[in-house]
């Protein structure tokens, strides 16, 4: 099978120019067809404070009402998105800005919870795996914001599961690696050292140790439900355009 890479890029790099751009060049010489994924929730945050609206924030997770999806959709969809895609433009890359909306390629559910009432927040149910891959056989690399689609309204979804959504879906068209790329080297324990490799006997060790908490956990799960799905390999860290043995990677066997 031919080989797909799928890249999520986290918000700490999309929102410093420097290392967005130091990000797309290494992208753009990704070979073969690829997929990139965006964060951005600084800017979102960013816009919310200066319309006077209040950011409210649960485990990390955006609690999302009417105007705060607004805003995602205008951040998210709009100026993070049309900013990469212009910049890949700029490099070449024959880049298109999507939304789950768009040829319904993210399909979602809105979230449901007795305890927590998360808003437009969406959770992954369908993938059109063909209308992507008739635009990656076509020469388009896709660029999609964190917004799923329910048959109406455009929701506000994590970055890291719609990558891992992406990557489940077209595991059996393609070889596919999929790639959380964000400012760290990787996955680092408590003490801040690197951990370059995990399986799922030594992430229930880490996690019950503590030693990997917060955020990074979502991300793992993610990583590992990928996995198990079919998807050949998962990294997280910097590294952006090849695996070497001191990748830190997540693996399945």
């Amino acid at each position: 099978m031919r080989k797909l890479s799928i890249l999520k890029v986290g918000g700490a790099i999309v929102e410093n120019p420097a290392s967005l751009g130091s990000f797309l060049d290494s992208f753009h010489e990704v070979e073969g067809p690829k997929i990139l994924v965006h964060g951005g929730g600084r800017s979102a945050s960013e816009l919310c404070g200066r319309l006077g609206i209040p950011v409210k924030m649960v485990d990390g997770r955006r609690i999302t009402d009417k105007a705060t999806l607004e805003v995602a959709i205008m951040t998210y969809g709009g100026l993070v998105n049309r900013n990469i895609v212009a910049a890949l433009q700029h490099r070449g890359e024959n880049a298109l800005g999507l939304s789950g909306a768009d040829l319904a390629c993210i399909k979602a559910v809105k979230r449901a919870s007795a305890q927590i009432d998360y808003g437009y927040v969406g959770d992954v149910r369908e993938v059109n795996a063909d209308a992507i891959c008739r635009l990656l056989e076509s020469g388009v690399t896709p660029v999609f914001a964190p917004l799923s689609f329910d048959g109406t309204t455009l929701l506000n979804t994590n970055a890291d599961s719609i990558a891992a959504e992406l990557a489940a879906a077209l595991a059996d068209r393609y070889e596919v690696s999929l790639r959380y790329c964000f400012e760290k080297e990787g996955v680092l324990d408590k003490d801040g050292v690197l951990i370059r490799s995990i399986t799922p006997d030594s992430y229930l060790a880490l996690k019950s140790s503590a030693a990997v908490s917060g955020g990074m956990i979502p991300k793992i799960d993610n990583a590992f439900a990928s996995l198990g799905r079919g998807v050949r390999e998962v990294f997280i860290g910097k590294t952006l355009v090849q695996a070497d043995a001191s990748s830190p990677r997540t693996d399945g066997r």
